[in-house]
């Protein structure tokens, strides 16, 4: 869909300065989910040829791709986590009938850190947060869900798409749930294979929600942002 508004914004179908059709709009024209649109929009981003301007919309601001051609993509950071939701969901339900107390241990531990590195450095809070899932992963026994939930993790941190959301998603403020790892933990305890299953599929659910939430938030900031920078050079003119 970025390949399509692309081709269409090169061919003047979207004029430069224009604003692009609103995201409903475009979700029905392309008979595709919101983030999904949101998806494309970052791409678009990346390679400069638009620009998101709060309270009114997604504005064209070049015909060409910064350096005359589209940058690298990867997987989006919405399928992304459609994945990850159908595959750890699974993990987990298999980890919850095999998992040691000593992984039980660990992954409190990992909650932990998780909530002390929150307040210092969200970076490590994430680490923290991806040990967490490969540690369910591993007490799956399962060697295909390993590589497969490994696989997600090194495309999480590979793409161009998902590396422009985390850092909407930081500027936000959004950092790993605690409650939400905790819920997963529970269930584990549990030894119940639903009960983590739902915990693990909520979790990324969420986690989803608060992406796409994250993006308007940190485009709220730019704008304040804007309107501080244009009032202090309006006012020094007086």
């Amino acid at each position: 869909m970025a390949e399509d508004l692309a081709r269409r914004i090169a061919a003047g179908e979207h004029a430069l300065g224009r604003r692009l059709p609103s995201e409903r709009d475009l979700a029905q024209a392309y008979a595709v989910s919101r983030p999904t649109i949101r998806e494309a929009i970052i791409a678009l981003e990346l390679d400069g040829l638009v620009e998101v301007r709060l309270g009114s919309g997604v504005y064209v601001t070049a015909r060409a791709p910064r350096g005359g051609e589209a940058g690298a993509m990867d997987v989006g950071p919405f399928e992304l986590l459609e994945a990850r939701r159908a595959i750890e969901g699974e993990s987990a339900a298999l980890a919850a009938a095999l998992i040691s107390d000593d992984q039980l241990q660990e992954l409190q531990e990992l909650v932990a850190e998780m909530q002390a590195e929150n307040a210092r450095d969200v970076v490590m809070s994430e680490d923290a947060d991806r040990r967490f899932h490969m540690l369910i992963a591993t007490a799956s026994q399962n060697s295909a869900m390993v590589a497969a939930v490994q696989m997600l993790w090194d495309a999480r941190a590979r793409s161009p798409q998902t590396q422009l959301l985390s850092a909407k998603a930081h500027a936000a403020g959004v950092t790993p749930r605690i409650d939400e790892h905790a819920a997963i933990l529970d269930a584990l305890r549990q030894r119940s294979p639903e009960a983590a299953r739902r915990a693990m599929r909520e979790h990324l659910t969420r986690v989803l929600d608060s992406l796409l939430a994250a993006t308007e938030v940190h485009e709220l900031e730019q704008a304040r942002a804007r309107i501080a920078a244009e009032r202090k050079r309006y006012g020094a003119v007086r």
